[in-house]
């Protein structure tokens, strides 16, 4: 397995459970657990988990079946660990609001797509949005609510997917990736440090890097970063919290999410490349122009970034057989949280499936 981000985390939890003996190879240091340990600016630790699958726009196809089959498997996930004593910190409920009378004329129609489907989501009136401290922007006209979306806290979910990984035989190799070569018995991982790893099968969850590595063997997959900004803000104490929000909110793309004790973390920017803009920062710390005034007064914490790796020219994820032992499960741009748990159960159906009948498609 290459790259330990949560992609390549679940994937290799995933294999565990069904009893497959699993290496996780990525160039990072060792913590004092002998442990591989991301920097805070990696894709994976730099989300904010936001948990966007009933209120998809599509009602069909891949994306939607990826991300409702996830979304149940994140349920059954968070059952598992936690009776094995690794709680993940799930947040239900997802309010999207309106800022223009098309987006609300979206939600409208959206919302009876689903209810069609026997989905809750439910509609929610300016009134509705009033009743909600601290305030929201005023120029919001009505938001969906969809309490079976919502958000969870990605560090701690690394964290436990690390830890139940090795109490079931995980193996770690702290070391990068540098070249992959067939061999008779599958598959040579060069590695930076001048291993030669030994392997039947290569699932390759590096992001970005997985390109390079697919390039020498033919396998053409372009992938750019593009990066994200975020914030942790203290509110002021005129917030007020005393009428709670039903969960995360998302306005214009933007993702608010209530952090216990009157915190909240707000991101993401969209800047392609590796360089942080000073202005999408401003303009985020803004809400785009529609912060309310206690927003305007919260105090920043924290501010990070990280990179999130983008498909050219194809839809994300890549979930790709690309030949025998060798599979691609990268590129999932801003739902790599949410996709994690699907891309896991397709990886290891693909390595279930009877000889020489790749599912190609998941």
């Amino acid at each position: 397995m290459i790259g330990a981000g949560l992609v390549g985390r679940s994937c290799a939890w995933e294999l565990l459970r069904r009893g497959h003996r699993v290496l996780l190879l990525d160039p990072l240091p060792l913590d004092s657990d002998r442990r591989c340990n991301p920097p805070p600016d990696t894709g994976s630790w730099a989300a904010l988990g936001v948990l966007m699958a009933q209120v998809f726009h599509r009602h069909s196809g891949r994306a939607w079946r990826l991300r409702q089959r996830s979304l149940e498997l994140w349920g059954q996930w968070r059952q598992q660990l936690e009776e094995r004593g690794q709680p993940l910190p799930w947040r239900p409920g997802l309010l999207l609001l309106a800022s223009s009378a098309e987006e609300l004329e979206r939600q409208q129609r959206l919302v009876a797509d689903r209810q069609a489907m026997g989905l809750p989501l439910e509609l929610w009136s300016r009134e509705q949005l009033d009743d909600l401290a601290p305030a929201l922007p005023e120029a919001a006209l009505g938001g969906l609510f969809s309490p079976q979306d919502g958000q969870l806290d990605p560090a701690p979910v690394l964290e436990a997917l690390l830890r139940d990984g090795l109490e079931r035989g995980l193996q770690t190799c702290c070391d990068g990736a540098a070249q992959l070569e067939r061999s008779p018995a599958g598959w040579t991982v060069q590695t930076r440090g001048g291993q030669a790893l030994q392997a039947e099968v290569v699932v390759l969850c590096a992001g970005v890097a997985s390109a390079a590595l697919l390039e020498p063997l033919g396998h053409g997959r372009a992938l750019e970063p593009v990066l994200g900004q975020a914030l942790e803000l203290a509110l002021p104490p005129t917030s007020n919290w005393n009428t709670p929000w039903p969960g995360a909110m998302v306005w214009q793309g933007l993702n608010l999410v209530p952090r216990p004790p009157n915190r909240l973390w707000l991101g993401a920017t969209l800047e392609p490349g590796d360089h942080p803009d000073p202005a999408a920062l401003a303009s985020l710390r803004r809400l785009g122009g529609a912060a309310p005034t206690w927003l305007q007064q919260a105090e920043v914490l924290r501010q990070w970034q990280g990179h999130r790796p983008h498909p050219v020219g194809r839809p994300a994820p890549l979930l790709e057989h690309l030949e025998p032992g060798l599979l691609l499960a990268s590129g999932h741009y801003r739902n790599g949280v949410l996709l994690a748990p699907a891309t896991a159960e397709w990886v290891a159906d693909q390595l279930e499936a009877p000889s020489g009948d790749l599912l190609t498609k998941p």
